[in-house]
């Protein structure tokens, strides 16, 4: 245990400096950028060692390992992201322990975590998720809204009991006009934040940017990076 929390320990400060470097170079403060580490496939211990480390957001994209692992570590002061594509049929186990969604990409459920977050008696912090590849009949399977849709979409969070409408997030593209072009992606991003703030000015979170990209994320102006091969390693292929 010793062992894997010094290898946490040494990739947390690695992409940390990271973070500060980009900062840096795009003239913002260190404080304007959250972690969000993404623990997917990775136990609750490591989890624990993280929060040791001084992580408090962590993110997990699949209910069934996200449930137990948030029970496992309800003693601890994290915040709980969801970052996957999300099924009704999930929404009220996830509405459970998330903090934040931030992958809400479709009316139904928005109607769903609604009343999930009723039933609960907990405020959902929702994200709406972008797909900027949606407008290039090229979308692929990573879920999100095409960005004509994005409104609507918020305006329904908003006016939804138990949801906050927290921001944005996206994914950068594999195909269409952005695909390997992360940056300007992450940019378009934000210029959808910018439209989004008017009407909603506390919508000011957005998540984007990853292991490979968390450099142009930052650059674009992303509050949230959400990392996770960069901190826990490469991930066991799931059978």
């Amino acid at each position: 245990m010793t062992d894997r929390r010094t290898e946490l320990a040494a990739n947390l400060a690695k992409v940390e400096e990271r973070i500060a470097a980009a900062c840096a170079a795009a003239g913002r403060k260190r404080e304007e950028v959250t972690l969000i580490v993404v623990t997917k496939t990775y136990p609750a211990s490591d989890v624990r060692l993280l929060h040791e480390l001084g992580v408090r957001h962590v993110a997990e994209n699949r209910d069934q390992d996200a449930a137990p692992k948030a029970a496992a570590c309800a003693d601890l002061n994290l915040h709980w992201h969801f970052v996957g594509q999300l099924q009704t049929n999930k929404v009220r186990s996830v509405a459970g322990y998330a903090d934040v969604v931030q992958s809400v990409d479709r009316l139904k459920l928005v109607s769903a975590l609604s009343a999930a977050a009723v039933r609960a008696e907990r405020e959902l912090g929702c994200l709406v998720q972008v797909a900027l590849d949606a407008e290039s009949q090229q979308q692929g399977a990573r879920g999100g809204v095409a960005p004509d849709g994005v409104e609507g979409l918020a305006a329904a969070i908003a006016d939804s009991p138990g949801l906050r409408l927290d921001g944005l997030m996206t994914v950068a593209p594999l195909a269409g006009p952005y695909a390997g072009r992360q940056q300007a992606a992450f940019e378009r991003l934000m210029e959808l934040s910018s439209g989004l703030r008017v009407a909603h000015p506390a919508a000011n979170m957005v998540s984007a940017g990853m292991s490979a990209d968390l450099e142009q994320a930052v650059a674009a102006g992303a509050t949230h990076v959400r990392v996770g091969t960069a901190v826990l390693g490469v991930r066991p292929r799931l059978g």
